[in-house]
């Protein structure tokens, strides 16, 4: 036991060593390989899906913003739907996912204040985990958005169709940002 012990622990290090260099690499580089010893981890490349695409207590909310009522996760981030998708069928994958993270989640998503539980359910993806639909249309984070209130996404063309911010009544917005003197929240 002691020594299954030992190899897990020294493969999850393993494994946070190398998504650190990953995060802190430059972006260059072709498929350097690492050297004998295996300590020049940041010759590596590492592929890394995005961790903030699954929550384990996911809940959806509203909050008031520069484009007025809009769905949110449990952290305040905005919530696009993708035109391309149809009824509670996701149409982005690879490149468009790292970009547009999915909102996966693990077990039922909660509704927040003001949000219609009715039209809050979740549909699975192609890869096999369960993305949060609102009104039948599958919910993305957007990876340019860092923080709370970012609205980076709104009325994007990318990956073959616009993306757009949803409201309370599961529709996508498309009217001009409103002025409320502060951005954000």
């Amino acid at each position: 036991m002691t020594r299954h012990t030992r190899t897990a622990t020294a493969l999850a290090s393993a494994l946070l060593i190398a998504t650190a260099a990953a995060g802190c690499s430059n972006g260059g580089g072709g498929n350097g390989s690492a050297s004998g010893t295996g300590s020049d981890v940041s010759s590596r490349e590492v592929d890394v899906l995005p961790a903030a695409s699954s929550s384990s207590a996911p809940a959806v909310d509203v909050k008031n913003g520069k484009f007025g009522k809009m769905l949110v996760d449990e952290k305040g981030m905005t919530l696009y739907e993708f035109d391309k998708d149809t009824k509670n069928k996701s149409m982005c994958n690879g490149s468009c996912a790292t970009a547009w993270p999915p909102f996966t989640v693990k077990s039922t998503p909660a509704a927040g204040s003001g949000v219609k539980s009715n039209l809050l359910k979740t549909t699975k993806r192609d890869d096999g985990s369960e993305q949060v639909t609102y009104n039948g249309r599958p919910l993305y984070r957007f990876e340019a958005d860092k923080k709370a209130g970012d609205v980076n996404g709104q009325d994007v063309n990318a990956f073959g169709a616009k993306w757009f911010i949803m409201n309370p009544e599961g529709k996508k917005v498309t009217t001009q940002p409103q002025n409320n003197n502060g951005g954000g929240y």
